[in-house]
């Protein structure tokens, strides 16, 4: 959840103490002032300076009051500056370090943030894909009250269906060399894993017609009646018209040169 902090800021800067030279004196100051002055650098986005500070009150007040609150602004400041792995290790370490912190769901989410970025498009490797849904999957389950659910749901959804398509385009990539087995092979696992994405529609589809294509009729036909009763409002209507009565003019031949074999058998 997005939550306030407990410490006020208003009036922080008339509490630092300015050296003869203009830099700010950070070595004496209470806790509560050199939060304040470490989270004024982060809100001017000098995550450089702010980082520095905030590493320094985790280190000096380890069991402080506000320490996880530093955690959390120590472990943006890496996030900012798009230093995602480490950004997402320090997250971790919030989580891991004050389970009962208010800000446990705020990392959790950072870190789906984190590896979302990290996330290739989906003809490269998808291990940050993983891990980003990985990170996704724990936060619904384990904070469904946050804030952050809906947001968590539509990323979630983004990355399946970036999974999909790499299995799709793989899929093919296969019918379209001609080797049909392989691209059913590829459909089916978008129907099995990625069932729920826009790729499972033009996966039935196409793996009719690869299985057209390598002469298996009965099961392009059942394909397409199952594509059928799944997406009755499909937009491969037409398609599946003239594929159907392709795979019916195919039986004919089939059973014309069958019966043909069977005559010269004779």
């Amino acid at each position: 959840m997005r939550k306030s902090l407990m410490i006020l800021f208003v009036l922080a800067a008339a509490l630092l103490t300015v050296s003869c030279g203009g830099r700010i004196k950070t070595a004496r100051m209470p806790l509560d002032e050199r939060f304040a002055y470490a989270k004024g650098l982060y809100e001017k986005g000098k995550y450089f300076d702010a980082k520095t500070q905030f590493q320094i009150l985790i280190l000096n007040n380890p069991g402080s009051r506000i320490v996880d609150q530093a955690q959390y602004y120590f472990a943006d400041c890496y996030y900012q500056q798009n230093e995602y792995i480490t950004a997402a290790a320090e997250f971790e370490k919030l989580i891991s370090l004050y389970p009962r912190s208010e800000f446990v769901d705020d990392a959790q989410y950072k870190i789906c943030l984190a590896y979302f970025e990290l996330s290739p498009n989906s003809a490269l490797d998808q291990k940050y894909t993983y891990s980003a849904i990985d990170a996704l999957q724990q936060l619904l389950e384990e904070y469904p009250q946050s804030d952050y659910v809906p947001e968590a749901t539509q990323k979630l959804q983004e990355l399946r269906n970036k999974l999909a398509k790499k299995e799709f385009d793989a899929a093919e990539q296969y019918r379209k060399l001609g080797y049909y087995q392989s691209a059913i092979i590829s459909y089916d696992e978008v129907l099995r894993s990625f069932f729920d994405t826009k790729y499972a529609e033009p996966a039935y589809f196409w793996k009719a017609r690869a299985q057209f294509k390598g002469k298996n009729f009965d099961e392009a036909r059942s394909t397409l009646q199952t594509l059928l009763a799944k997406f009755p409002n499909t937009t491969f209507k037409q398609n599946i018209k003239e594929l159907a009565n392709q795979i019916e003019q195919g039986v004919r031949e089939k059973e014309a040169a069958s019966a043909s074999n069977d005559s010269n058998k004779l």
